[in-house]
C-alpha cells in the first residue's frame, strides 16, 4: 500500500502542485516568523548583554510623578570612593534632535536621543568609540552618532542645529562616534553634549538620573552592590549590569513573542484556508480514483488499508511541502530583517537562529494539517464498496448525509450568531469582544458547512444575467457552478475566510476612522496643533514665543497633570482658561468654562454623572508633586459634554503650577486670523525658531495623525491576509482544473455539436468568477456583520460612532474577487479549449 501510494503521487503531480503550494506557503509563514523573531531576540539580547559587560553595578535614580529627583554628584563621589569600585559614571538622557542641512529633522522622532559624555580618567567614554575628532567637554560642543554625521553629511569643526524642548540652539562639532545604543538602532540619533550642558537640559545642575558602577579586577558585583545601597537617596534603586541585562533580556523576549503571536495568527488563518483547498484536493482524487480504490477492495484490500493509502499520500504530500516551506521561510525571515533594516530601523548584527522548535514546528505543522484535511476524502474512500468498480459512475453523496451536514451546520451557525450578537449587546466591551471573536469562530465554522448549500439558492440569483448576457456559454457555466455543490463550497470557503477577514477590519477601520475625522471637525477650533515630533513635553518657551507670532487670534496649553480624586489618580488636562474656549469646541452642559480662572473645575458629563456631581459641589481632590501635597475642595464650575481631545477634568494651568517642578505641555493649540494659510503656518514655524524637534499640523494633519494608524493597520493586516487570498486563488485554479479533467468527455461532446474554443474558455472562466463572486458574497456579508458587532463594544468610548458600510471597498472586493476568478480559470480554459475532441469523447 505505501508502493501504490508513492505510485499515486508521483503520477499525480500536476494535480498535487496546488496542494503542495498551499502548504508551503503555509510553513513558509510560520518558519519564517520564529527564525525572524529568534534571530531579533538574539541580536537585541546579545546587545543588551554587551552594554552591560562591564557594569557591576547600576543605579537608577528615584522619580515621583511629574518630577525626576535624580541623584547628587555628592553620591557619585561617595560610589566613586568605595572599596572594589574601579570607576562610577553618571548619566544624563532626554530628546535631542538634530537638523540636516535643509533645517529637516534626522531621524524619527520618537528615537532621537541626547546624553551626556562622561569621560574617565584617560579622557575616554568607555560607551562610544570616536572615529573623528572627540567628546565635548565645554558649553558649546556636541558629539554625534556615524549615523546621523552621515545623513546630515556633517564633519567635525561644522556647527549643527540641535533641538531639545526648548529653543533651537547651536553647538559646535567636536566629534563622531560609534555606538550600538538602541535609539540609533531604531533609526533615531543621538547627541552628546558636555555633562554641564545635559544637566541643565535633562534634570538640574549637579544631579544625574542614572549612574553605572564598574568593580575592580576580582571584586563580586555583589560585595559592590552591598556596598552601594546604603550610599543611595530614597527612592533610587541598584542593581547588578548582569541582574540588569537578564531583565532586558526577558523583556525583549516578551516583546517578540508579542509579534510572534500577531504573525503566527496570519500563519493559522494561510494554513486554515489551506485545509479546504488540500481537502478539496484529495476528494477529487478520491473521486477520481473510484473504480481504481473499488478494484483494490474487489482484489482483497481492507477498508483500512485503503484509508491508509490516502493519508500516506497526504502524509509525501505534507512531509514534501513542509521541507519546501521550511527553505522559503528561511528566505522570508532574511527578507524581513532586510526590510526592517531597509526602512531605518538598524538591527544589531549577528547570525540566523535556526531552534529546533523551529523546525519541528513548521515540520509539524504541515504534515499534521495535511494530513488531517485528508482524513475525511481517505473516510471516503475506504467506503467505496467494490461493486463500484462495475460501473464508471463516481460515487455520490447520499440524501442522508447532506441532511446531517446542514442540520450540523445549522445549529453551528446559529450558535454562533447568537454570542455575535450578545457579544455586541454585552455591556463590558473586552468580555463582549471575546465572545464575539468565539461567536465568529463558531459563524465562520457553520456557514462552510451550509456553503453547499447556500450555493445553489445564491448562484440561481445570477444564473439568469449569465443566460441573457452570455448565452450558451453562461447558462453551461451556471449548471457547472452548482453541479457539485460540495466542491463549490470548499472552493469558494477559500476565499469567503478571507474576504471575511478582510471586510470586518475594513468597515471597523472605515467607521472609526470617520468618527475620527468628525471629532476633529465638530471639536477643533484651532488651526494648528503645535507638538515634539518626540512625543516630549514642550518647553513654556514655546509658549511666549507663540503669543507673539503675527497673526495669532488664541491659544491655548494642554498640560498633562494628576490629581488623587476618592483614592484614585485622575488625568487632567491644565489650560489656558482665556484660551481654551477659543480653540476647543467644549459643548457646556451647565455652569461656565470661565469659571477656571477663579480656579474652579470643569468636568465632563460621564464623570459628573458616575459621581452624582452637579454645578456647585465641591470635589476633594489630592495634589501631590514638586514636594507639596495638599488636599483642595474643588468646586465644579462647568459641566461639559464628554470631548476626546481633553481629559475628563479641565483646571486653569495656574492651579496645577506650584505641584509641577516643569510644566508638563504636551500640545499647544492655535487659533489664527484667517485661518489656516500657508503664511499663518510659517509665522508659526518662524516664532518657533524653524525648530525641527517641533511639528506645526493644521486640520488634515491632525486628522491624518489620529486616523494614520488606524490606515497603517489596515495597509499591513491587508498585506498580511494577502497570503490567504493566494492560497484561495490556488484554490480555485485547482478546483477548475479537476473539473476540467472530469469533464473531458462532456467538453468533448460540446466541441463536437458546435461550441467553438472561444466559448469553451468563455465557460470556465464565467464558472470561475461565479464561483469567486460566490465565495466573496459570502466573506463580504459575513465580515460585516462582525464589523457591526465588534464596533458596538466600544460605541460608547468614541465619541460620534455610527456605523459605515464602505460600499466602493466592497465593490472593489467584489472586482478583485471576479479578477482572481479570471485569473485561476487561465490555465484551466486554455486546457479545456486545446482537449482534443476525439480523444475526449473515447475518454471514461
Amino acid at each position: 500500500m505505501f508502493r501504490t501510494a508513492l505510485r499515486n503521487v508521483l503520477a499525480h503531480k500536476a494535480r498535487l502542485l496546488m496542494t503542495v503550494l498551499a502548504v508551503m506557503l503555509g510553513v513558509a509563514f510560520v518558519s519564517g516568523t520564529l527564525v525572524f523573531t529568534d534571530t531579533l531576540g538574539n541580536a537585541f539580547s546579545k546587545q543588551s548583554a554587551k552594554s552591560y559587560d562591564d557594569v557591576a553595578v547600576a543605579v537608577e535614580g528615584p522619580s515621583k510623578k511629574d518630577m525626576d529627583l535624580g541623584i547628587p554628584a555628592a553620591t557619585l563621589e561617595k560610589i566613586e570612593g568605595v572599596d572594589g569600585v574601579a570607576e562610577a559614571t553618571g548619566r544624563l538622557s532626554g530628546f535631542a534632535g538634530v537638523a540636516d542641512q535643509k533645517g529637516k529633522l534626522i531621524g524619527t522622532g520618537w528615537a532621537n536621543k541626547g546624553g551626556n559624555f562622561s569621560p574617565g580618567k584617560d579622557g575616554q567614554d568607555s560607551a562610544y568609540d570616536f572615529t573623528q575628532g572627540s567628546g565635548p567637554v565645554k558649553d558649546g560642543q556636541i558629539a554625534l552618532d556615524k549615523t546621523s554625521a552621515d545623513k546630515g553629511e556633517y564633519k567635525v569643526g561644522d556647527t549643527v542645529r540641535v533641538a531639545t524642548t526648548g529653543p533651537v540652539q547651536e553647538f559646535t562639532l567636536a566629534g563622531v562616534f560609534t555606538t550600538e545604543d538602541g535609539a540609533v538602532n531604531a533609526g533615531g540619533s543621538l547627541v552628546l553634549f558636555d555633562t554641564a550642558v545635559a544637566q541643565k537640559l535633562y534634570l538640574k545642575p549637579g544631579y544625574f538620573q542614572d549612574i553605572t558602577v564598574t568593580a575592580t579586577p576580582g571584586t563580586s558585583d555583589a560585595s559592590v552592590l552591598a556596598a552601594v545601597e546604603p550610599l543611595l537617596p530614597a527612592g533610587a534603586e541598584a542593581q547588578t549590569g548582569k541582574a540588569l541585562a537578564d531583565q532586558e533580556a526577558k523583556d525583549i523576549k516578551s516583546e517578540m513573542s508579542n509579534l510572534n503571536t500577531m504573525l503566527l495568527a496570519f500563519a493559522g488563518i494561510a494554513l486554515f484556508v489551506g485545509i479546504f483547498l488540500i481537502a478539496n484536493t484529495f476528494t477529487m482524487l478520491v473521486a477520481q480514483r473510484t473504480r481504481e480504490l473499488a478494484l483494490m477492495r474487489a482484489v482483497g484490500a481492507s477498508r483500512r488499508q485503503v484509508k491508509r493509502s490516502v493519508i500516506l499520500e497526504a502524509l509525501v504530500v505534507g512531509a514534501l511541502a513542509s521541507l519546501v516551506g521550511f527553505v522559503v521561510g528561511l528566505g522570508l525571515a532574511v527578507g524581513l530583517r532586510s526590510l526592517v533594516s531597509s526602512i531605518g530601523a538598524k538591527i544589531p548584527n549577528g547570525p540566523l537562529i535556526i531552534s529546533p522548535t523551529a523546525v519541528l514546528a513548521a515540520l509539524a505543522v504541515g504534515v499534521l494539517v495535511t494530513v488531517l484535511a485528508a482524513w475525511l476524502p481517505a473516510r471516503r474512500a475506504a467506503k467505496i464498496p467494490p461493486v463500484a468498480a462495475m460501473s464508471s459512475v463516481h460515487a455520490v453523496a447520499t440524501a442522508k448525509s447532506l441532511v446531517v451536514r446542514n442540520s450540523i451546520g445549522s445549529l453551528i451557525t446559529a450558535g454562533g450568531a447568537g454570542a455575535i450578537l450578545a457579544g455586541a449587546s454585552s455591556s463590558d466591551g473586552a468580555n463582549g469582544r471575546m465572545l464575539i471573536g468565539a461567536g465568529a469562530f463558531l459563524a465562520l465554522i457553520g456557514v462552510i458547512v451550509l456553503i453547499p448549500l447556500l450555493s445553489r439558492p445564491v448562484i440561481a440569483l445570477v444564473r439568469p444575467v449569465l443566460n441573457g448576457v452570455f448565452g450558451v456559454s453562461g447558462k453551461l457555466a451556471g449548471q457547472n457552478a452548482v453541479r457539485n455543490p460540495r466542491r463549490t463550497g470548499a472552493t469558494a470557503s477559500a476565499l469567503a475566510i478571507g474576504l471575511t477577514l478582510v471586510t470586518g477590519l475594513t468597515v471597523i477601520g472605515v467607521t472609526v476612522g470617520q468618527a475620527i475625522d468628525k471629532m476633529t471637525t465638530d471639536n477643533i477650533r484651532a488651526d494648528y496643533l503645535v507638538s515634539m515630533a518626540s512625543g516630549h513635553p514642550l518647553d513654556e518657551s514655546a509658549l511666549s514665543a507663540l503669543a507673539k507670532a503675527d497673526g495669532v487670534q488664541g491659544l491655548s496649553r494642554q498640560q498633562a497633570a494628576y490629581i488623587t480624586v476618592k483614592g484614585e489618580d485622575r488625568a487632567v488636562s491644565a489650560v489656558d482658561p482665556a484660551g481654551v474656549q477659543q480653540v476647543f469646541n467644549l459643548e457646556t452642559l451647565s455652569g461656565s468654562l470661565d469659571t477656571l480662572s477663579d480656579g474652579q473645575v470643569a468636568v465632563a458629563e460621564k464623570t459628573a454623572k458616575n459621581h452624582g456631581w452637579k454645578t456647585g459641589d465641591a470635589v476633594p481632590a489630592v495634589f501631590d508633586g514638586n514636594g507639596r501635597k495638599d488636599t483642595k475642595n474643588l468646586t465644579v464650575g462647568a459641566i461639559y459634554k464628554d470631548n476626546e481631545l481633553v481629559s475628563p477634568y479641565l483646571l486653569a494651568e495656574s492651579v496645577v503650577a506650584p505641584y509641577q517642578q516643569k510644566a508638563d505641555i504636551r500640545e499647544i493649540w492655535v487659533k489664527m486670523d484667517g485661518g489656516e494659510t500657508k503664511a499663518n503656518e510659517q509665522a508659526l514655524v518662524d516664532a518657533l525658531g524653524d525648530n525641527p524637534g517641533m511639528s506645526v499640523m493644521d486640520k488634515q494633519d491632525i486628522r491624518n495623525m489620529f486616523g494614520g494608524m488606524i490606515n497603517t493597520m489596515l495597509n499591513i493586516m491587508y498585506g498580511l491576509l494577502a497570503m490567504a487570498l493566494i492560497i484561495a486563488v490556488l484554490g480555485v485554479i485547482n478546483t477548475l482544473a479537476m473539473s476540467v479533467f472530469e469533464r473531458q468527455q462532456e467538453i468533448g461532446m460540446l466541441r463536437a455539436i458546435g461550441l467553438d474554443r472561444g466559448r469553451v474558455k468563455r465557460m470556465i472562466r464565467l464558472e470561475a468568477v461565479v464561483i469567486s463572486l460566490f465565495g466573496a458574497v459570502i466573506g463580504i456579508a459575513l465580515g460585516s456583520f462582525l464589523g457591526w458587532a465588534i464596533g458596538e463594544t466600544f460605541r460608547d468610548s468614541i465619541a460620534g460612532y455610527e456605523l459605515v458600510v464602505p460600499w466602493a471597498r466592497i465593490g472593489i472586493f467584489l472586482l478583485l474577487a471576479g479578477v482572481v476568478g479570471v485569473l485561476a480559470a487561465m490555465w484551466p480554459a486554455r486546457s479545456a479549449a486545446r482537449l482534443n475532441m476525439l480523444t475526449a469523447i473515447k475518454t471514461e
